[in-house]
């Protein structure tokens, strides 16, 4: 037989050293964003290729932004992005969660617990705690909702922004609400982002309507139109422009004025169109030429132009309008409906607020520095992402790791039923829950373990309803969460408890790594590239 190797350009690692090596990896990702969980979490300072910084205490934020190499690092995170999409909390959570579930596997593995039968105990307790968690839900009221959402801004704003941003991002969303075949749908894309440098963070504002930058064509346009129709071009209302192939001998002055008024003529059917079908607001994508400026003024229609495809696609979906390339091809069918519009100068600013019927509303955010107002879009974009969900499934659980203490109990008391070494890994999943309340006291300069024994103590001791005792990190001591108003969506745990066992379980299941060997590039210095 052949001594020669198959895989000579392959480095492999296999077995139990694929395996520590692949939970090294997750443990030192956990490790990067482990100090910014919870109210008293750390801020982290990014600083990309260019120079650029960035502080933050988002830690799918602080992922995404670093440079990682290792594969299993990269599952992680594409967990803590997933989480991030769609429950918009819970991103450290998730990463930590995953970490601890591998670690505690790696512990097994060394009592000589194969990872199949790891795997296997992990899906097992997974169920039992999403089964277990409808008996620790309660109906969000209002005011409960607002709680929930100020709660996902811990750690991540000073207390007054919390508010003022929780507070923003509850009107928002009632703002954007709509009812689906018996349901409530709150889409966050609806809901504008502006940036404004300059002021304070409090001075952060919500206006109902969709703002943007942008100023009418001409002055003696209407300022203010009230309710009417409006006309979306995905393109411009602009003389058309030859093709490159295309060439012009024009031997008379006459014929190219002649041209040119054609061109004008054309356009004005063009405006003449839009009066028949009675629209009296216009915005295209591109340019309008300014010949016909006059003309659009006369005819009362309030026009812009050079307005982002997105948003148009926003004015689109509030008006009930649908694009069209040019204006010739419109028809009735594709004529939407606007509430007011209104074109105003606001602070040194052009503003273009439109209300529509299917509702809208557009956040400014204020800050007296780029990355201040940088971070405020990020807090209010997580807080909306919150209040939508919670609109849409206005369920919560208890926070401050008070969930995660009442089902790892519950697992270690349904773990003595379930025989073989599943038993093991059932018991191993509870211990990888609470890292959450172990973490949370670090955080804020708790005794981790003597924390997380005195809010077990509690819970055990509590009878009915004792589930709602957590980690007061505020107070330094264990409290009922419910009362300290500290709450968050089901929808965030159900998340971290699905993505973060299927990551863990992901890497389980390898037990070979193969690194292919690349040689370093030359680059070509052929003279035919030169």
């Amino acid at each position: 037989m052949s001594d020669v190797p198959i895989l000579k350009e392959t480095t492999r690692s296999s077995g139990r050293e694929a395996l520590r090596n692949n939970i090294t990896a997750a443990m030192a990702l956990a490790g990067a964003v482990r100090s910014t969980l919870g109210p008293r979490g750390m801020d982290k300072l990014l600083i990309d290729d260019e120079g650029r910084t960035m502080v933050t205490n988002d830690g799918v934020t602080v992922l995404e932004s670093a440079k990682v190499e290792h594969p299993v690092a990269k599952m992680l995170i594409n967990a803590s992005t997933t989480q991030d999409q769609i429950a918009r909390d819970g991103t450290t959570s998730a990463v930590l969660f995953s970490a601890e579930l591998l670690q505690n596997a790696w512990e097994l593995v060394l009592q000589g617990v194969h990872p199949s039968a790891i795997g296997r105990g992990y899906r097992i307790a997974e169920g039992m705690s999403r089964e277990h968690l409808s008996s620790l839900t309660v109906e969000a009221t209002a005011s409960m909702q607002q709680q929930a959402t100020q709660t996902s801004l811990s750690g991540k704003i000073h207390t007054a922004m919390q508010l003022h941003l929780a507070q923003l991002a509850h009107q928002a969303a009632r703002a954007i609400q709509e009812d689906r075949e018996g349901r409530v749908v709150a889409d966050p894309t609806r809901v504008k982002i502006l940036s404004q440098i300059g002021g304070q963070m409090t001075d952060s504002a919500l206006i109902t309507g969709l703002v943007l930058l942008k100023k009418r064509v001409r002055s003696t346009m209407p300022k203010r139109l009230k309710a009417g129709k409006i006309a979306l071009i995905d393109g411009g209302l602009e003389r058309k422009g030859l093709m490159s192939s295309v060439k012009l001998k024009v031997t008379n002055h006459g014929v190219l004025e002649t041209f040119r008024q054609e061109e004008r003529t054309m356009l004005l059917k063009q405006i003449s169109h839009l009066e028949e079908l009675g629209v009296t607001l216009l915005a295209c994508k591109e340019g309008i030429d300014d010949d016909v400026h006059g003309a659009l003024a006369d005819a009362g229609i309030q026009s812009f132009r050079r307005v982002a495809r997105a948003d148009l696609d926003l004015l689109a979906r509030g008006c009930g309008a649908r694009l069209n390339m040019n204006v010739d091809a419109l028809s009735d069918d594709d004529i939407g409906v606007f509430i007011e519009s209104r074109s105003e100068r606001i602070n040194g600013q052009d503003r273009w607020t439109v209300d529509t019927e299917e509702g809208g509303a557009t956040f400014i955010a204020k800050g007296s520095t780029n990355d201040t107002v940088g971070e405020v879009e990020r807090c209010f974009g997580d807080a909306l992402g919150v209040a939508c969900q919670l609109l849409e499934e206005p369920v919560l659980l208890p926070g401050g790791g008070a969930t995660q203490v009442a089902l790892a109990r519950h697992l270690r008391r349904q773990a003595e039923s379930i025989p073989g070494r599943e038993q093991l890994a059932v018991e191993a999943y509870a211990d990888a829950l609470e890292v959450i309340p172990r973490t949370l006291a670090e955080n804020a300069g708790l005794d981790p373990l003597d924390t997380l024994l005195q809010v077990v103590a509690q819970q055990a001791k509590g009878g009915d309803g004792s589930h709602t005792v957590g980690v007061d990190v505020l107070a330094k001591q264990p409290a009922n969460m419910m009362e300290q108003g500290i709450v968050e969506p089901l929808r965030i745990t159900r998340q971290v408890l699905a993505g973060a066992t299927e990551a863990a379980l992901s890497v389980l299941r390898i037990d070979d790594v193969l690194w292919a060997k690349q040689d370093p590039t030359v680059p070509d210095m052929s003279p035919e590239n030169d």
